[in-house]
């Protein structure tokens, strides 16, 4: 294709590899968390994420007024790990909210959508659930809009500074591969994304410019009727994000649990993933009539919400000591810092954003220690 079209810009490429209907990384329904994929995520590790998350739920909803209808959009809902752990935990602990809760997925992929479908089969009644293939999908909700690693994977405009001029990262063919070249930065939202959250970017430095997660918060939002927006996700504010310590930017491959910058050996093969901005999602938030809440790491939200029963949520009955250990030191995974991204804990590499709409500000469990 390349070689008819000429240079397209690395977010057109980056969404090509990930979302192409057939060779989309995303969307030829293969493994791609788990040991048997190229990444592990929170909900692979342990079923006490999606237990922990799921008790904020409850509460939201309690906040809420208790409401008839209490809708749980999970976005980006992978293999249904999450949903079946958190349906479960539902139907047991609470099954007043259970009575309430309509669950819906929203998954681009049919394959995906039908994997999820056969994983919560017997979590819940089939008429609380719904997989949607895109948010315009939805009508007006009172609930919470809730991602787990899902900004990360939107596709990127890269952005570098060269001869003193900002310029775009283009992808072009070259012989029987793939190469970078730069070029103009032919939108001009992408211009004023740098300048706004990168004004300083020095000579030969990049950043990656996701303005895909604005426009998709922005459609949030507009499908919020009342209720809450939690995204949890690997990022920073752009403080931390655009230094002199990251002057290639925050852009991995990740293939068979190997992180790379090889982004162009393996189209459509392994993942491309960014940081996310977590300022650029709170100032598009309150543009787009969102209240913001608060900003956490994982280690406090989770430790918050666990906290209140000793983590009792962690182990199932009639398991033994050894079972527990194990349960444990996956518990320990999911909320201990960890010192860089290649290193084994979440808590403070994942943080937790929380806005609202048409509520008063509330005093959330999970926010407790942010």
């Amino acid at each position: 294709m390349l070689r008819q079209s000429g240079p397209i810009s690395f977010a057109r490429y980056m969404e090509l590899c990930l979302y192409h209907p057939e060779l989309g990384y995303y969307m030829q329904g293969r493994e791609r968390t788990g040991i048997w994929g190229d990444y592990f995520t929170s909900p692979d590790l342990h079923p006490i994420f999606a237990r922990l998350v799921a008790r904020q739920a409850a509460e939201m909803w309690e906040m809420l007024g208790c409401p008839a209808r209490f809708s749980w959009v999970e976005m980006g809902a992978g293999r249904g790990l999450f949903a079946a752990d958190f349906l479960r935990w539902v139907k047991i602990s609470r099954p007043d909210f259970l009575e309430a809760l309509e669950y819906v997925v929203v998954e681009p992929g049919p394959r995906q959508r039908a994997r999820v479908l056969d994983r919560v089969v017997g979590e819940v009644d089939r008429a609380r659930f719904r997989a949607v293939a895109s948010i315009e999908e939805l009508h007006s909700i009172t609930g919470c809009f809730f991602s787990n690693e899902l900004v990360d994977a939107f596709p990127v405009s890269i952005v570098t500074r060269y001869g003193g001029r900002l310029k775009e990262v283009y992808v072009e063919a070259h012989g029987e591969g793939l190469r970078e070249s730069l070029g103009p930065i032919t939108d001009s939202a992408v211009a004023a994304w740098v300048a706004r959250y990168a004004p300083q970017l020095e000579e030969g430095y990049r950043v990656e410019v996701n303005r895909r997660a604005t426009r998709w918060l922005i459609s949030v939002a507009e499908k919020l009727k009342r209720g809450f927006v939690l995204t949890i996700d690997y990022g920073s504010l752009a403080e931390a994000l655009c230094t002199s310590t990251r002057p290639r930017g925050t852009l991995m491959a990740y293939l068979n649990h190997k992180a790379t910058e090889d982004f162009y050996s393996a189209p459509g093969e392994q993942d491309l993933t960014s940081h996310v901005n977590f300022s650029a999602l709170i100032d598009c938030g309150k543009e787009a009539g969102l209240t913001f809440l608060g900003l956490t790491t994982q280690e406090r939200f989770l430790m918050a919400i666990g906290e209140a029963n000793e983590f009792a949520d962690l182990y199932e009955p009639g398991q033994t000591m050894d079972e527990k250990l194990q349960a444990r030191l996956k518990l320990k995974r999911l909320i201990f810092p960890g010192g860089s991204e290649e290193s084994q804990g979440m808590g403070n590499i994942f943080k937790v954003l929380i806005q609202g709409r048409g509520i008063p500000l509330p005093r959330l469990t999970g926010l407790k220690f942010g």
